[in-house]
């Protein structure tokens, strides 16, 4: 009795014809930009295929059908990959052009297809983001605020109205919302206010070695900055320590 040799099944076809759009990633949009569309040493475009079990050359030849070398014969006509002013748009007929790209390594790299749904996604992401930042720019007190914005403004803060701080917190929060929560859910922004004001206030003084906190009176040496560390970033936490506990009380009352 003959035996019947098992057919392979045919691997279905599921690509989804439609128009796609490119853009190339980053805050550099050139005029005119190439991508390598042929394999060399210098772009060196293969791409592992898991059925096969090994990389394959990939060349772009809009006259074929496959964006493999393997897999193309004849005459081959070449054509240049072109983002012009950072966009590239490919129309569903382009499959293989469309096929290569997304295979090309650079995909992800220095640029990707355009996805409404994941551009609307990100829309949505940031503008919760700013709404959220807004809300808690709006009830933050004064002296929050003051720490927050020294941030960004610098002892300019110490001359602001109230007024003038919560109007300048609501816009940093709106143009910058994601650093604004990072620093307002910071414990130690306020720490860092405070340590710059005692400066300002001439209770404490910063040595001229820009790392030695003293006492701005006597010249006594408080602590020492560590090396590559933010000045006001370590005292804030030097005044979390026994010793600094003490410091930070005695300036608070000073500073009244």
């Amino acid at each position: 009795m003959e035996t019947k040799e098992k057919k392979t099944p045919e691997k279905k076809d599921s690509w989804e014809y439609k128009n796609r759009t490119y853009y190339l990633t980053g805050k550099k949009q050139p005029l005119t930009y190439t991508l390598p569309s042929k394999h060399s040493a210098r772009y060196p475009l293969v791409w592992f295929d898991p059925d096969k079990g090994y990389e394959r050359e990939m060349r772009y030849a809009s006259n074929q059908k496959s964006i493999f070398v393997d897999e193309q014969e004849g005459s081959m006509t070449l054509k240049h990959i072109v983002f012009e002013e950072g966009s590239l748009f490919v129309p569903m007929q382009k499959r293989n052009l469309q096929e290569f790209l997304e295979k090309h390594p650079h995909n992800g790299v220095i640029f990707e297809e355009y996805d409404k749904v994941e551009e609307a996604e990100d829309q949505y992401d940031a503008i919760e983001l700013e709404i959220q930042a807004l809300n808690l720019a709006y009830q933050m007190d004064i002296d929050q605020a003051e720490a927050i914005l020294r941030v960004e403004l610098g002892s300019n803060v110490s001359t602001m109205s109230s007024k003038e701080l919560k109007r300048d917190l609501l816009v940093f929060a709106k143009k910058n919302s994601k650093l604004f929560l990072d620093l307002a859910n910071d414990e130690n922004v306020e720490l860092r206010n405070f340590g710059i004001k005692a400066v300002e206030a001439k209770i404490l003084d910063l040595a001229p070695d820009g790392r030695t906190i003293r006492w701005a009176s006597n010249k006594k040496k408080l602590m020492t900055v560590p090396f590559e560390e933010n000045t006001y970033s370590a005292l804030a936490a030097w005044f979390k320590t026994d010793e600094g506990l003490e410091v930070y009380k005695s300036v608070q009352k000073k500073l009244k």
